[in-house]
């Protein structure tokens, strides 16, 4: 067996189709496999994409050479959303309060990912996006607002919402709404709202929003660039 000295910490969420790995301080890295080597193989396979995103940001994440540099703390049973193709459960360590210095480093990748997903979106503009085995698959401007609205649902599970605007500019919604997740990040760093809704619901906990908005908005800037052929090896 390789010997690792600081493996990177990593939990597991086990479905009947499928599992997915994430890695636990590194929100919006997470794929998917059928089992769990596979989803293992897939997260290391990633992670010179996951350092790109990152590069500017300063953060300091180094993508490892293999797999054996994972160290699973944790797995989860997964569900029907599991299987569907979207990691659904939160880790236990997504329960810990976050402090100041953890709310700017997570403000600093969210944006990050912000930026990966702009950057994908207008490198494809003009372009055609490759359908799929059976044809399927939305285009860009419905990809764009698939992000938007899943945003919106992601806040309302955190306890916030985002009003409509006027305009029915994407890139002013975009704006509108990654603001609104800051604002909900922070507040919610602070205390606020409770973690429990007015109708006895739990709501998500600050580092498991910030785990579900970054995991989705890479997927889908990822998805954009692999379709419109951007993807790097």
């Amino acid at each position: 067996m390789t010997h690792v000295s600081n493996p990177i910490d990593v939990y597991l969420e086990i479905g009947k189709k499928r599992t997915f790995a994430g890695a636990l301080d590194w929100p919006g890295w997470c794929r998917g496999g059928r089992d769990a080597g596979a989803a293992l193989q897939a997260l290391c396979d990633y992670g010179p994409r996951y350092a790109r995103v990152l590069d500017a940001a300063g953060l300091g994440f180094q993508a490892p050479a293999e797999a054996a540099a994972f160290a699973v703390v944790e797995q989860l049973a997964g569900d029907a959303t599991t299987d569907f193709g979207t990691p659904g459960l939160a880790p236990s360590r997504d329960a810990r309060p976050v402090n100041d210095a953890e709310l700017r480093r997570f403000e600093t990748l969210l944006q990050a990912c912000w930026r990966a997903f702009d950057a994908a979106a207008q490198a494809a503009i003009g372009k055609e996006l490759r359908k799929g085995p059976r044809g399927g698959g939305r285009d860009l401007e419905r990809m764009v607002r698939h992000v938007l609205d899943a945003d919106a649902a992601y806040l309302a599970r955190f306890g916030c919402k985002v009003k409509p605007g006027e305009a029915a500019d994407p890139d002013q919604e975009l704006r509108r709404t990654r603001q609104a997740i800051l604002d909900a990040l922070a507040a919610a760093a602070r205390g606020e709202p409770p973690g429990q809704g007015p109708r006895g619901g739990l709501r998500w906990t600050p580092r498991y929003f910030v785990r579900r908005v970054a995991w989705h908005v890479l997927d889908h800037a990822w998805e954009i660039e692999d379709r419109s052929n951007q993807g790097l090896s």
